[in-house]
């Protein structure tokens, strides 16, 4: 006898893959990456007054972005294993209620010590949410559409940092650096919503089934992932970190807005080109962002006495770390995936990513003290050389030479 077959829409058969992006869905993670990415930069525009208001040097004000990176950096690895198990939804919406409250605290906190422990919890809530957007993204898409959806979701840092940082310097010095915190909070209710009523829900991993990280570290392509996400991220931070201080050298202090748009515009292009080919070209599109990177490092390290130049290696820039963030995530989780370590590796990635954040400026204010911001073209160049080889070495896992399914 033929035994009965299920059928498309009947309860026996088995849930469908979706064969679209949902677009409401992850344009939400979008706004999520825009909203923490720019409360961790805000303050950096906002120091002169934030510092008359607390009472410290603008020196000290400057750290509340040091805490923020410190904060992810210690809990993204620790919590996102023991909330391995919760559904992504109610994990997500968690993170951000806890980042808006965090914010609302730095709106209204006039005592330093307190400014300094919200930005620390801000930046634990932003961690979190960092560790899970990724993996939630690629879960919400088919297959051959998952680095479309990490490349949407991860359009929130470039419109960050080459829109959102002028726009809330501009609100804080029309009103003041509290409206513009405030008005941070007030994006992130909003957001809460948002994800409430349109972002689906999905499972988090049983209990005892979450990847130990040790382990995930032997899992192959993990660590020349994560090798190349720490000092790739360095070397953009000690440039991107001073960028205004490095302008001023030039004598287009003047123009670091414009710079920072052209640099935003270029980063926005170059997330497009990720989304459209990364199912199928990870490998050459993260040759392709190293050399870029390179090539207007080498721009501003020989030719930066033409302001035509600087802005074409600008744009260069943008065309290279634009999908930076995109290629790395996808390719963490891609090779995390196989062992069932993809949320492992993904918080690992994150760890690392603020790390060399916080190094990064760390480190070129050592450089700028020491040589001058005329050595930060020449430091990037030379962090790119181990990072060009280990990309290139990665053919069989991380990186891997053949097209992507």
């Amino acid at each position: 006898m033929r035994t009965a077959e299920a059928t498309p829409g009947t309860l026996n058969s088995p849930p469908t893959e979706p064969q679209k992006l949902p677009l409401l869905a992850l344009l939400a993670l979008a706004t999520a990456v825009f909203i923490t990415s720019l409360t961790e930069t805000l303050p950096a525009g906002l120091l002169p007054a934030m510092s008359a208001d607390l009472g410290v040097s603008e020196s000290a004000t400057g750290q509340t972005v040091t805490v923020y990176a410190i904060g992810t950096a210690l809990t993204a690895i620790p919590l996102t294993a023991a909330t391995s198990a919760w559904r992504r939804k109610r994990l997500l919406l968690t993170a951000m209620a806890g980042f808006a409250a965090a914010n609302t605290v730095t709106a209204l906190s006039g005592d330093y010590t307190l400014t300094m422990a919200a930005r620390f919890v801000a930046g634990v809530a932003a961690g979190l949410a960092w560790a899970l957007l990724a993996g939630y993204a690629r879960r919400m898409a088919p297959a051959h559409l998952q680095g479309k959806a990490i490349a949407i979701a991860m359009a929130g840092i470039p419109v960050a940092l080459s829109l959102g940082v002028p726009a809330g310097t501009f609100l804080g010095k029309v009103l003041s650096w509290q409206v513009a915190f405030l008005a941070m909070t007030g994006l992130t209710v909003g957001l809460l919503a948002w994800i409430a009523a349109l972002v689906p829900d999905h499972p988090g991993q049983p209990r005892g089934e979450a990847a130990p990280m040790l382990r995930t570290l032997r899992v192959p392509g993990v660590t020349p992932v994560l090798f190349v996400t720490l000092v790739f991220v360095l070397a953009h931070t000690v440039l991107y970190t001073y960028i205004a201080t490095f302008l001023d050298g030039l004598g287009m202090g003047g123009s670091t807005d414009l710079v920072l748009l052209v640099f935003g515009a270029a980063s926005l292009a170059s997330i497009w080109i990720v989304g459209a080919l990364i199912h199928r070209r990870l490998r050459a599109l993260t040759l392709g962002a190293v050399l870029l990177v390179g090539a207007a490092a080498a721009l501003l390290a020989v030719f930066s006495e033409s302001p035509a130049l600087v802005y074409a290696a600008v744009i260069l820039w943008g065309l290279g770390w634009g999908g930076a963030p995109t290629l790395l995530q996808t390719a963490a989780g891609d090779a995390g995936d196989k062992a069932g370590a993809a949320d492992a590796a993904q918080a690992m990635l994150v760890t690392l990513w603020n790390v060399a954040m916080a190094g990064g400026g760390v480190f070129g204010g050592v450089l700028l003290g020491l040589v001058g911001s005329s050595s930060f073209p020449w430091t990037i160049l030379l962090l790119l050389v181990p990072v060009l080889l280990v990309v290139l070495a990665a053919r069989g896992h991380g990186f891997p030479a053949r097209n992507r399914l």
